[in-house]
């Protein structure tokens, strides 16, 4: 237990356990003074109180455990009055209110309040107990359900206690102890506070702290002087998710070179021998003893003619090691037609595939200058040259030359001299028409591949403790040829045992990894791999290690023949050349496992057991050495050099999970390190393991997966081919997996079937839907995301998928996904919906499919017109342009009335037909803002946002059928609808459907949306209707594209929303008719499709978590953020302080300091400060400006790009301190605009367009503000801990929206007649409660957790003009007041317990503007007469301000707005001169 943590009791561990109490004593002791102690050790403190200059015990319980909050006060009966026990005190009238007051602050769950006397300790102790469920203030219900007016308000002056007081309150909760330390604290106690500091003031009887444990262990490690680690909340932000801080496009890839062109295999292989035993050849001297062993067989122990056969056999056997399956033929000491007829016969049988040609001319003369080999005649008297040109038209392409001979780099230089000489001779022939190489393909000699033992010039070493083949031995028997080197040049002095006759006694297989000479050959493939990996490029690296298996034997094997011929100065030399690899690093690892197993040799050699040696620590030690690289490597590091040896670990059944699990974290870093894991070859080996049962490997498995394919989707073709796509259904049905990794199956699904008919049909064959649709319903939100958009991707242009998703009724599950909490999961669903539309072909829609997309259309059009995310919204047009192009037919007939009525024509039918083109191409068409607002209130509904029903347009003509099904009333369906509300308020002369003119509304209300990206694609979409009716040529209705479904009488149509029931006798769902598959062959099939007008990138953007690693949170506190600069120039501490002492001397000292004067760029019409620093935004009808009031310019101006005529009504600053601040700007027509960067100085070497704020989102935030009377636009009330914008104005509706979500969460009807708007509004998040003023001079309280008929709590009618301003006063505790102003100059106070006012400011004059200080307890009124009045919450006049400053100061212009800072007092003014003032408090 480290020092100043409590003791938990342990049963087993008495002893220890009293020790530990005893300890804790011992430190609270130190806490209380000499006189403290426990009593009882966990419930009591047993304290001595010294007041009076006399000692009294006094007992203080600690109540509280786990999460329940106990607000008590507990009195000792021998510390107040000095009475016996028998005598208790009781507590004072007081105290049960300071207790009451404390409980109705905690509206969200307090329960009830009850008195308790706790007798074992004689103290009275007033414990207010809280549950997690009512959702209001239980204990002051009236039985008819009516409030009873609060508790009056504590008493003005400080409670007179002298007994100790103990206050647990719940961690964080700041409003409870700042309300203890105001009301309750006398001056002079001390009190342990908040910020876990004692304040010693020489009465320590008040403690004050965050719960019972927390404040002694914080006092304890205080003594003990040890720091507690501070456990800061991390501030609530919105609009700061990756969906506004990144551009909704599909991630920019690296493109996808790993995979290889062409896979070719080595199938067959020459052996070529000119040996002449025991003829030494004329032009070499060979030393005595010089090297004899040829394929480790001495030929002079045997007759040459068997000598030379057992050779070539055991070469032979070498050589299938690596290649069994090739074809292998010996030519031994051959002539040339023996060559030639050996080479043409093996080129025969290849065909396109790979030859080998291994030539050994040790017992023939070394190559000449002029390109030539050297063998036999018959009677082996002569040696006869052998030209490497024919040689090449023999051999032919592809092919691999081994040359194990001295002066070896003359073939291979004049090799590609020769390969020119044949691409120039098949030119000529192909030009001059010879016809030799008319009609073929021209050679491809140089891409041949060839390795020589030797440089030019040298010849072959001859040790005689080395073969005589060195190189053959390297390439053939690495790993016998690498323990003999590493004897001879005395590596191996340590071992005891071991020698030189043991180097080809190593017990196992190569190819059991359990043996020793197969774990060797293991760590061996590893090195020499990873060698190549990190010298060669990777090109040559997936060519020469990826392409063919021989060649990537030989080739590790030739690296070490680098290392070991360089020893006897010989170079092996290839083509393609490759680097020096000899001293690479990764032969010193090679060295230690070599010598750790040759270590064992002796015991592993003495036993019969080929598994009884102790593993080599290699691999675990270079997996080690891999996540050193990960945890501590820099972000612009090379790429890890042990990627080849992670793959060779993924055959270790031991060492795969951790392998896995670190490959996971390299994944993790981005794309980049995606394409080195697939070049380096991992992909076959994953794509192997998924055939795996292990369940512990399911995670990482999956993991792996969707990295790789999120950055290369071309890999689904091997999961469909492979039957790989089983082990993702088999996770993602798998409950007992955690949600992060069944997303991340639905991913991979989701890529399987996006544009793949081969992976659609596995995967419906599969039961993939049902099984989405099982996770729509999950918590996890990724993972209903990821569901609902692999549910679009199945059934997109695929009718069968769509057939079985109808039958499940997965389009009316996916609607109650609109309503998601979440933005990005109502785009998945607003996304699969309209591929839903699009699945089927017109020429396949059957009456049934008309219906359901019908359904669909209107329920996304309903639901989704005014959602609160762009994303969504952009979604939503690109749904609606399926369904706009499958019924264009009448969609051109409602756009054609829509823009002749708009044009104000005549509709009758004498009315000529020829003016349309000009009508429909006149710029006075576009909408006005009246109609906007008018689409706008047909499109809203009570439920909208919320997962509701369609609006009240459609109810008024639905009846329930006897069946139970929802019908329209009239027997033409949804064409009768368009008679009712929906033609009303728009084109009312239009006499087609409803529901097409109603969807047509909502493009056009898309169209003129406050995000520009949204109305871009609505407004493509409007245009190619224009289009489409300027080209006609023709009435609208005479063109067939594909038209309405006929709606017989006989046969009812069904509502939106509602399936069809599959025993009527409408259509049920057609399966056996409707399965025809649209990936036939046939061109017609697949032009049937529609091809989208609009597009969005959103759901490649939504993969963009399994591509690229997410912003850390040094980049977002980076220099760049737009607080920076002001955050970082200031001590919050010493601000804060500062702030609270100005505050206190607004009693003595007048606001009227002018510390601040501007001209703004428009007149001011919307003040307001910056919650914590001295910043002013400032905007005017249609402008923001940011000032700096200290430094006195300005930080940032933009325009608000407003709709129309529209007006800047309010502004609300999100996010404040963090490095995401933003503005909100709420417009007249009921737009609200959040714009970031807006505090982000622009300096001089920045351009414009760098610091220039940016729109962040935008949505429409009320619906049926109507600007006709006198208005007051749309105001906003911002909840930065709760993250809800409360709006009104111009309407008697208050609407919350949760900006985390992006979504409406509720409407609160006020009340108010017909003529009656909302002109004042504000909310605290402290408290449910939302104040309202009205036109009428209603004043209306409203309780947000109350159902919509209950919201209004409180109402009163004294003011008789408009209210002006509206506040909440000590919004947080239950003595809530509220003070309004009214036009007319009145000023109110009045008490929430109150049925009238309890205070009036008679009026001085006319008031235009007002603003509340709700800390420093004042309020401004501003008025045409320039005058600014400043008053104090009681009604006392601080000071008036009428003129500038200065001798000569001139008088104040008409004042049109007022702002108060929140926490400091300082005062702005705007006037109509377009000045702007801050006044603070006057130091004269």
């Amino acid at each position: 237990m480290g020092e100043g943590e409590l003791p938990r009791e342990d049963n087993s561990h008495k002893e220890s356990r009293t020790r530990g109490w005893k300890k804790r004593e011992k430190r609270i002791k130190r806490v209380l003074g000499e006189g403290g102690r426990w009593l009882g050790r966990k419930t009591h403190i047993l304290y001595k109180n010294r007041a009076n200059g006399e000692e009294r015990e006094m007992v203080m319980p600690l109540a509280g455990k786990g999460r329940t909050r106990t607000a008590m006060v507990t009195t000792a009966s021998r510390a107040c009055t000095g009475e016996s026990r028998s005598n208790p005190y009781r507590p004072s009238s007081l105290l049960q209110e300071w207790c009451a007051s404390l409980w109705c602050d905690s509206y969200t769950r307090c329960s009830r309040i009850s008195a308790a006397r706790s007798r074992s300790h004689s103290t009275d102790t007033i414990r207010v107990l809280e549950t997690a469920t009512c959702p209001r203030l239980c204990g002051l219900s009236h039985p008819r359900g009516h409030l009873q007016p609060p508790l009056p308000p504590p008493p003005s002056s400080p409670y007179h206690l002298s007994s100790p007081i103990l206050v647990t309150l719940l961690a964080g909760h700041h409003s409870l102890a700042s309300h203890f330390i105001d009301h309750t604290v006398k001056p002079g106690l001390a009190m342990y506070d908040v910020n876990k500091s004692v304040v010693e003031a020489g009465h320590p009887h008040v403690l004050l702290c965050v719960s019972p444990i927390q404040a002694r262990r914080m006092e304890v490690n205080r003594i003990s002087g040890e720091e507690e680690e501070e456990e800061e909340e991390e501030p609530v932000k919105v609009l700061s998710e990756a969906r506004h801080l990144e551009a909704i496009k599909a991630p920019n890839t690296a493109a996808h070179s790993w995979r290889l062109k062409e896979r070719m295999k080595t199938v067959s292989v020459a052996l070529v021998l000119c040996l002449n035993i025991p003829v030494d050849p004329p032009d070499i001297v060979k030393t005595q003893p010089c090297a004899r062993l040829e394929a480790w067989i001495d030929p002079l122990a045997m007759p040459p003619s068997k000598a030379i056969e057992a050779i070539g056999n055991s070469l032979q056997k070498a050589y299938e090691r690596w290649q069994p399956r090739a074809r292998y033929k010996q030519s031994l000491d051959p002539t040339v037609e023996e060559v030639k007829k050996l080479c043409m016969s093996l080129r025969r049988n290849a065909k396109e595939e790979r030859v080998l040609f291994h030539y050994n001319g040790h017992g023939v003369p070394k190559p000449t200058t002029n390109g030539e080999i050297w063998v036999f005649n018959k009677s082996y008297t002569q040696y006869i040259p052998l030209s490497i040109y024919e040689l090449q038209t023999w051999m032919g392409a592809p092919s691999i030359y081994v040359y194990d001979c001295s002066n070896a780099a003359v073939i291979i230089h004049l090799f590609e001299q020769f390969a020119e000489q044949h691409e120039e001779e098949w030119r000529k022939g192909n030009n001059g028409g010879s016809g030799t190489g008319s009609g073929s393909a021209p050679p491809s000699f140089r891409q041949c591949i060839q390795l020589g033992a030797c440089e030019a010039k040298e010849i072959l070493p001859m040790n005689p403790d080395l073969p005589a083949d060195v190189f053959s031995a390297c390439l053939t028997t690495p790993i016998c040829m690498a323990v003999r080197w590493h004897l001879l040049h005395n590596k191996g002095k340590l071992l005891q045992g071991v020698n030189l006759d043991d180097a080809d006694k190593i017990p196992g297989q190569l190819s059991d990894r359990r043996t020793l000479l197969g774990e060797l050959n293991w760590i061996f493939t590893a090195i020499t791999d990873t060698i190549a990996w990190n010298t060669l490029p990777r090109d040559l690296f997936q060519k020469l290690f990826r392409q063919d298996l021989l060649v990537a034997s030989l080739f590790r094997n030739f690296l070490l023949a680098q290392r070991i011929m360089r020893s006897y100065d010989c170079t092996p030399v290839s083509s393609p050349k490759l680097p020096p690899t000899h001293q690479h690093p990764m032969w010193v690892a090679w060295d230690l496992a070599l010598e750790l197993c040759l270590d064992q040799m002796p015991t592993v050699l003495s036993t019969e057991d080929p598994y009884s040696h102790v593993h080599s620590p290699f691999f675990e030690e270079q997996l080690t050495a891999f996540q050193v690289w990960l945890d501590l490597g820099h972000e612009c590091r090379e790429s890890p050099e042990q990627l080849p040896i992670v793959l060779q670990v993924l055959l270790s059944q031991v060492h795969r999970p951790r392998a896995l699990e670190l490959l996971g974290s390299f994944l993790a870093l981005g794309p980049w390190a995606v394409n080195l894991v697939l070049s380096v070859g991992i992909f076959p080996y994953v794509l192997r393991l998924l055939q795996s049962t292990a369940r512990e490997l399911r995670p990482l498995l999956v993991f792996l997966w969707a990295k790789i394919l999120a950055v290369d989707p071309s890999c689904k073709g091997d999961l469909v081919r492979e039957n790989g796509y089983k082990y993702f259904l088999q996770v993602l049905s798998d409950s007992s997996m955690p949600a992060e990794h069944r997303t991340m199956a639905a991913f991979v699904l989701g890529v399987i079937v996006w544009e793949h008919p081969e992976g659609q049909r596995v995967a419906l064959q599969g039961c993939l839907m049902p099984l989405c649709l099982e996770q729509v319903s999950d918590p996890h939100p990724p993972l209903r995301q990821w569901a609902t958009i692999c549910l679009g991707r199945t059934w997109h242009h695929h009718p069968d998928a769509r057939w079985t998703a109808t039958r499940d009724n997965a389009h009316e599950k996916l609607f109650t996904l609109l309503s998601d909490p979440v933005p990005e999961v109502r785009g998945a669903a607003v996304f699969s919906l309209g591929t839903f539309i699009s699945s089927i072909p017109s020429r396949d829609r059957s009456d049934h499919a008309r219906l359901i997309d019908q359904t669909v259309a209107i329920t996304l059009a309903t639901t989704v017109t005014h959602d609160g995310s762009p994303l969504v919204r952009q979604e939503l047009v690109v749904a609606l342009q399926y369904f706009v192009q499958t019924y264009e037919s009448s969609f051109l007939n409602v756009a054609h009335q829509y823009f002749l009525e708009e044009a104000g024509v005549d509709l009758s039918p004498q009315s000529p037909a020829s003016s349309m083109d000009s009508i429909i191409m006149s710029p006075s068409n576009s909408l006005t803002r009246k109609f906007s607002r008018q689409n706008n209130k047909q499109l809203s509904s009570p439920g909208q946002g919320l997962g509701s029903s369609p609006d009240s347009s459609f109810s008024d003509n639905i009846y329930m059928s006897p069946m139970g099904v929802k019908r329209a009333a009239s027997t033409h369906s949804i064409s009768s609808i368009g008679s009712g509300g929906i033609l009303s308020g728009g084109v009312s002369s239009l006499s087609y459907s409803g529901m097409y003119l109603k969807l047509w509304n909502a493009l056009i209300t898309l169209q003129h949306d406050p995000f520009p990206a949204v109305a871009s694609l609505a407004n493509t979409v409007i245009h190619h209707v224009r289009s489409k009716l300027k080209n006609s040529g023709r009435e609208p209705s005479e063109q067939r594209v594909e038209s309405a479904p006929g709606t017989p009488v006989n046969k009812p149509m069904f509502i939106v929303g509602e399936s069809p029931p599959s025993h009527h006798h409408l259509d049920p769902v057609p399966v056996r008719i409707r399965s025809r598959n649209h990936h036939n062959n046939s061109e017609d099939g697949e032009s049937t499709f529609l091809k989208p007008l609009v597009t969005t990138e959103f759901v490649e953007w939504s993969a963009t978590s399994f591509i690229l690693p997410r912003h850390k949170s040094s980049e977002l506190n980076s220099a760049s953020s737009p607080l920076h600069s002001f955050s970082c120039s200031r001590s919050s501490n010493s601000r804060l302080l500062g702030e609270c002492e100005e505050r206190r001397s607004v009693g003595t000292n007048k606001l009227d300091d002018q510390v601040f004067v501007h001209r703004n760029p428009g007149p001011p019409a919307v003040l307001l400060f910056h919650p914590i620093e001295p910043l002013l935004t400032v905007a005017d009808k249609t402008n923001v400006t940011v000032w700096d009031v200290e430094r006195s310019h300005r930080v940032t101006h933009w325009t608000n790009n407003n709709g129309g005529s529209s007006c800047i009504s309010s502004l609300a600053v999100l996010n404040p301190g963090t490095s995401h601040t933003c503005v909100a700007t709420g417009c007249d027509d009921g737009s609200v605009r959040v714009w970031q960067g807006v505090f982000q100085e622009q300096t001089s070497s920045s351009s414009p367009q760098e610091t220039a704020p940016s729109l962040l989102t935008s949505y429409q935030a009320s619906t049926d503000v109507n600007p006709a009377t006198r208005s007051v636009g749309l105001l906003m009330s911002w909840e930065q801990d709760t993250a809800t914008m409360v709006v009104g104005g111009d309407s008697r509706t208050i609407r919350l929206w949760d900006l985390k979500a992006e979504r409406r969460i509720s409407e609160l009807p006020t009340g108010g007649d017909s003529s009656s708007i909302v002109t004042a509004l504000h909310s605290h998040q402290a408290g449910p409660w939302v104040v309202t003023g009205f036109s009428d001079g209603y004043v209306r309280v409203l309780d947000r957790r109350l159902s919509s008929n209950k919201t209004v709590v409180r109402q009163w009618r004294e003011h008789t003009s408009w209210v002006i301003s509206a506040h909440l006063l000590n919004a947080s505790q239950a003595t809530t007041k509220i003070i309004t102003g009214v036009v007319s100059g009145e000023v109110r106070l009045w008490d929430m317990r109150q049925a009238n006012s309890v205070q009036v400011c008679a009026p001085h004059h006319e008031m235009t503007a007002m603003a509340t200080h709700a800390n420093a307890h004042l309020f401004a009124t501003g008025s045409v007469e320039q005058v600014i009045g400043v008053h104090h919450a009681s009604g006392s006049c601080v000071n008036t301000i009428k003129y500038h400053e200065g001798f000569m100061g001139t008088r104040i212009a008409p004042v049109s707005c007022l702002a108060f800072h929140p926490r400091r007092v300082l005062l702005a003014a705007g006037t109509t001169d377009t000045y702007i003032t801050v006044y603070g408090l006057s130091h004269r």
